[in-house]
């Protein structure tokens, strides 16, 4: 497995933005898939955006999110533009092994402790 640290998350007005990041330790960083989930209360942790081999994204974050990832430090970030109330959850940083991008939560082996991203005004 993979020790996964993510910081970043807060409070933001409408239309705002954040950007969170999550350091990976433990495994080759460079071979791992890389993805956020999120959770709201009563619902499942639904994936938002992965990198690996191709990136991909929760079609209602396209355009306004953007996962990127530095192999040199082991980090990965994602920047939340135009955020919506409806983003409001506590974000999840996981990671697979292997570059084939998936998007279930059952694919992936580690996962971070969450931040909470509260979107209000």
């Amino acid at each position: 497995q993979v020790q996964l640290v993510e910081s970043g998350g807060g409070l933001v007005q409408p239309g705002g933005s954040l950007r969170l990041s999550c350091t990976a330790s433990g495994r080759t960083f460079t071979t791992n898939t890389m993805g956020w989930f999120r959770r709201t209360p009563g619902k499942e942790r639904e994936f938002v955006a992965a990198s690996g081999g191709t990136t991909l994204y929760k079609d209602s974050v396209k355009g306004r999110f953007t996962i990127s990832r530095d192999n040199a430090e082991n980090t990965v970030t994602l920047q939340m533009n135009n955020l919506k109330p409806e983003d409001t959850a506590v974000y999840y940083c996981a990671a697979k092994t292997g570059l084939w991008v998936g998007t279930r939560e059952s694919e992936f082996d580690s996962w971070g402790q969450g931040t909470q991203v509260t979107v209000s005004s």
